[in-house]
C-alpha cells in the first residue's frame, strides 16, 4: 500500500506530495492538468525508463519517492535474495540527473531497474485504457483464468517439472549430437590418439634431447679441448700438477719455522688435492665423449617427431601434447559408453515427460473446470455494466507442452444477442474492452496479493447507472486493496474515500501541476463543476450533495 508519494521536478510537476487513503482514492481534474503525469512518476518507481525531457527544470535533478507499507505481503525472501534491508515501511526512490543519469534505490540501497521492476510487480497494478488491449492476448487470458482458479501452486509444480523436462531433453539431445558427431570423427580421433600414444612422450624429454644433441654435434671439438686440458693439468712434463708438486715440496721443508708457512703449505696442499680431482673429472669427461653419428640421427628423428606433433596440435610443449592425448583418450572412452548413456538419458527424459504431462493434465482439468464459472461471472458483471446481451466463454485447446502448460486459452465474446462469440481481437470495441477488463480485475482482486490497484480513466465511455455500478464495485475492491482511480465522472468522484483534485497553477512564469485533497465543501463544489461546468447552478450543487449523501 502506498503510504506517501513525493514527486519533485518531473514534467509539469515542480513539487507534489500526497498520502492516499488505504481504501478508495479518486483523482479528478481537467484534461492536461497532470493526472496521467502522476502515473508516469509512479512508473519510475516501478523501474520504467525515463529521460531528461521529463525534467521540469533542466538544471535540477528529478526525484520521485514512494513509501509503501509491505508488512503483510510476505516479501522478506525477495529482500534476502536481492541483499536488501527489509523494513515494514519500504522506501523506493528514483533519481534522474540533468545529464540523464538514472539511479534507483530501495531502502537507500542502490538497485538496478530490473530489481525495481521485480519488486513493483508485488506493489502496484496500473491499469490504463491502453492496458485493456492486453486482454486480447491469449497469454493474459490464460493467466487471469489461472488467477481465478487459484492455480498458483499447481503452476509452480508444473514449472519445476517443465524445467526438469527441458534439462533432461537438453542432456539427451546433447548426447545424441555427440554420438552423431563422434560417428564421423571417431576414426580420426582414434588415429590422433594412437599417434600420440605410440610416441611414448615423457614430460622433460624434449629439453633433455635438445641438450644431448647439442653435446653430440660438438663432440669432436669438446674432446679436443678436454685432451688439451688434460695435458696442461697432468700429463705434460711441465704440467700444472707437476709444478704444484714441486712447490708443495719446497714449502714442506720450511713450514716448521712458522705458523704462517704451515698455513700456506696446507692451502697449497689443498689446491693440489682439488686440482688432482679436477684433472680426473676432465679425463673421465674426455673418455665419455664420443662422436656417434648413429645416436645423432636417432635424437634428431625423435625431436623431429615431437616438433611435428606440436605443430599439428598447435602447442609448444610436451605437457600440452600429453594433455591432448589424455583428453582424446577420455573422449574415446566416453564414446564407448555413449550408447548406454543415451539409453539412460532417454529413460530420464521419458520419466520427466510423464511427470510433466501428469501435472499438466491436472492444470488443464482445473482450467476446464473453472473456465465456465469464470466466464459466467464475467458475463454477469458486464451485464451490470451495460452490455446486457454480452456472451462470454473460454475455448481451451490442447497444445504441445510449454512453460505455461498444455493449453491454448482464448476468451470468446459477443456483445449482441444471437451472435456467436468470437475472439476478443475481432469483436470487442474499446469501451467493451474497458468494461471486460474491469470485470476481470474485480473478480481476481481478492485472489491476488497486489496491495494497490490503479485505474486510469477506466470509466471512459460509461455514465449513469453503469458508472454507479462500477464505483460500487471499486468500493468493494477497496475493502481489501488500496484503489486509486483517475476519473472524469462525478459518480466516481463522489464514491471515493478520498478525493484528490489535480490542477494547473499559472501564477508563475511556467505553468505547474499541483494536487490537493478536497474536503467537504470543496468536494461538493468540484463535483458540481463536473456536473454543470465551471459556474454550477443550484441543481448541479444539489446533485453533487445527493451523490455525496450530504445535506
Amino acid at each position: 500500500m502506498i503510504q506517501s508519494l513525493s514527486i519533485n521536478n518531473y514534467a509539469l510537476i515542480q513539487q507534489l506530495e500526497m498520502s492516499p487513503s488505504s481504501k478508495l482514492n479518486i483523482i479528478t481534474g481537467e484534461t492536461g492538468a497532470g493526472k496521467s503525469i502522476m502515473l508516469g512518476a509512479i512508473g519510475l518507481l516501478l523501474g520504467n525508463r525515463a529521460d531528461t525531457k521529463a525534467l521540469f527544470s533542466e538544471d535540477d535533478k528529478c526525484v520521485v519517492e514512494g513509501i509503501f507499507d509491505i508488512s503483510s505481503y510476505s516479501l522478506q525472501s525477495f529482500f534476502d535474495e536481492n541483499d536488501l534491508d527489509y523494513e515494514k515501511e519500504c522506501i523506493i526512490r528514483r533519481e534522474i540527473s540533468p545529464a540523464g543519469k538514472s539511479r534507483g534505490f530501495i531502502n537507500d540501497t542502490p538497485v538496478t531497474l530490473d530489481i525495481m521492476k521485480s519488486l513493483g510487480v508485488y506493489l502496484i497494478d496500473i491499469h490504463s485504457q491502453h492496458d485493456s488491449l492486453h486482454l486480447a492476448n491469449n497469454s493474459y487470458q490464460r493467466d487471469i483464468l489461472d488467477l481465478f482458479a487459484g492455480n498458483h501452486e499447481i503452476k509452480e509444480g508444473y514449472h519445476q517439472a517443465f524445467q526438469q523436462f527441458k534439462e533432461a531433453q537438453r542432456h539427451y539431445e546433447d548426447l545424441k549430437f555427440r554420438a552423431e558427431k563422434s560417428a564421423t570423427d571417431q576414426d580420426y580421433q582414434q588415429f590422433l590418439f594412437n599417434e600420440l600414444e605410440e610416441a611414448q612422450l615423457t614430460e622433460d624429454e624434449q629439453e633433455q634431447l635438445e641438450q644431448e644433441l647439442e653435446l653430440l654435434e660438438h663432440a669432436e671439438d669438446i674432446k679436443l679441448n678436454l685432451s688439451q686440458l688434460t695435458q696442461l693439468l697432468d700429463e705434460a712434463d711441465f704440467s700444472v700438477l707437476n709444478q704444484l708438486k714441486e712447490a708443495t715440496s719446497a714449502l714442506s721443508s720450511i713450514k716448521k719455522y712458522s705458523h704462517s708457512l704451515e698455513a700456506l703449505f696446507e692451502r697449497l696442499e689443498s689446491c693440489s688435492i682439488e686440482l688432482k680431482d679436477l684433472a680426473s673429472e676432465v679425463s673421465r669427461e674426455q673418455d665419455a665423449i664420443e662422436f656417434d653419428p648413429e645416436r645423432i640421427q636417432i635424437v634428431k628423428e625423435r625431436l623431429d617427431l615431437i616438433f611435428r606433433l606440436q605443430q599439428k596440435h598447435q602447442v609448444r610443449t610436451i605437457s600440452e601434447l600429453i594433455e591432448i592425448r589424455d583428453r582424446i583418450g577420455a573422449e574415446l572412452e566416453s564414446v564407448l559408453n555413449l550408447d548406454a548413456d543415451i539409453s539412460k538419458a532417454k529413460s530420464a527424459l521419458d520419466g520427466a515427460e510423464q511427470v510433466l504431462l501428469e501435472i499438466g493434465e491436472n492444470l488443464s482439468k482445473s482450467r476446464d473446470t473453472h473456465a465456465p464459472v469464470f466466464a459466467s461471472e464475467i458475463e454477469s458483471i458486464v451485464h451490470q455494466l451495460g452490455i446486457e446481451n454480452a456472451q462470454i466463454s473460454f475455448q481451451i485447446g490442447r497444445v504441445q507442452a510449454s512453460s505455461h502448460g498444455l493449453d491454448l486459452v482464448e476468451m470468446l465474446f459477443s456483445a449482441n444477442k444471437g451472435v456467436t462469440p468470437k475472439g476478443l481481437k475481432s469483436v470487442a470495441s474499446g469501451g467493451e474492452f474497458s468494461r471486460l477488463i474491469f470485470a476481470v480485475k474485480y473478480l481476481i482482486a481478492n485472489k491476488t496479493s497486489l496491495p494497490t490497484i490503479i485505474f486510469d480513466e477506466i470509466d471512459t465511455g460509461v455514465s449513469g447507472e453503469v458508472a454507479l455500478q462500477m464505483i460500487n464495485m471499486m468500493k468493494e475492491m477497496a475493502q481489501s486493496h488500496q484503489v486509486i482511480s483517475i476519473s472524469h465522472l462525478p459518480q466516481f468522484a463522489a464514491g471515493g474515500d478520498a478525493h484528490y483534485f489535480v490542477y494547473k497553477d499559472h501564477s508563475a512564469d511556467k505553468s505547474v501541476s499541483k494536487i490537493k485533497r478536497l474536503q467537504n465543501s470543496e468536494r461538493v463544489l468540484e463535483i458540481a463543476k463536473m456536473i454543470g461546468g465551471n459556474q454550477p447552478g443550484d441543481h448541479a450543487l444539489q446533485s453533487a450533495k445527493e451523490l455525496l449523501g450530504v445535506k
